[in-house]
């Protein structure tokens, strides 16, 4: 994630000293907030004796920087980055040593957009780029004085692509709106597994292949402080996203479906260079 960022970075520094047609380049910069609340269903192989299970999110406070680069008349750079850290309990009803018992979860979580986006009129925008995605999650389970633990890492990257558009209400406010979809890639999910996933007697450490897509979608009301040179928004975003594994026999879970959704607030600050 540090490398991707690092790149990103490089080259807005180097798009922003190329003169274009010797004018100005107009930039923003900022910061962005999600107040988040989710909920996760893990669809369980059939030959295992748990459920399908379902759980909610603790309420979660992700942020990170937000930048534009404003490339000619039709087309800008944008890049987005957001950190959190998720909490969540579930209840496992059913499984072998595991019936009735409280499973505590953390994971860390990465999320980045980096895109080019082409002013289709005045008010719309059609844009394209790459998505990153990780987690790192640690579980664990108290039982009979033994304490049951399952550390993964879970990374992928791939396209993304969608519209927005801004919609001018007056007296400096404007509305603005996103829809996109994403398709990302991994080499697999590394698991360092003690009977939680795997239902084996002895630690194992395996590697289960998946691929995950979905979409987001943002709406928000924004205010442009002229003097200032700042627009501020508030709104709220829904992002949807399916992850399937591959069929793995040490591994019970086919797909997890996640849906995440919250509050958001942002701050730019608008110049030239």
């Amino acid at each position: 994630m540090k490398k991707l960022i690092l790149i990103t970075f490089t080259v807005i520094c180097c798009i922003s000293i190329i003169p274009y047609k010797a004018y100005a380049i107009d930039m923003s910069v900022g910061a962005t907030t999600w107040v988040a609340f989710g909920d996760r269903y893990d669809d369980v192989k059939e030959n295992r004796e748990r459920e399908s299970n379902s759980y909610a999110f603790a309420p979660t406070f992700l942020f990170g920087p937000v930048m534009s680069v404003k490339l000619s008349d039709e087309f800008n750079l944008t890049f987005v980055y957001l950190y959190g850290k998720f909490e969540y309990k579930e209840t496992f009803e059913g499984s072998i040593g595991l019936a009735n018992q409280d499973i505590k979860s953390k994971a860390e979580r990465n999320d980045s957009d980096i895109a080019i986006n082409y002013n289709i009129n005045n008010y719309f925008r059609a844009f394209a780029g790459i998505k990153y995605m990780s987690y790192k999650i640690d579980l664990s389970v108290d039982l009979a004085g033994d304490t049951y633990t399952n550390n993964s890492k879970h990374i992928s990257l791939g396209p993304g692509f969608g519209f927005s558009g801004t919609l001018p209400v007056g007296y400096n406010f404007f509305l603005l709106g996103t829809v996109s979809g994403f398709y990302l890639f991994s080499k697999g999910e590394t698991f360092k597994d003690y009977q939680i996933y795997t239902s084996s007697l002895l630690p194992m450490t395996i590697k289960v292949g998946y691929n995950e897509y979905g979409f987001n979608s943002t709406m928000a009301i924004a205010y442009y402080i002229t003097p200032a040179s700042m627009v501020i928004s508030l709104g709220g975003r829904f992002q949807y996203f399916i992850v399937d594994y591959d069929n793995y026999r040490y591994f019970p879970i086919n797909s997890i479906t996640n849906k995440i959704y919250g509050v958001t607030l942002t701050a730019t600050y608008n110049f030239s260079i």
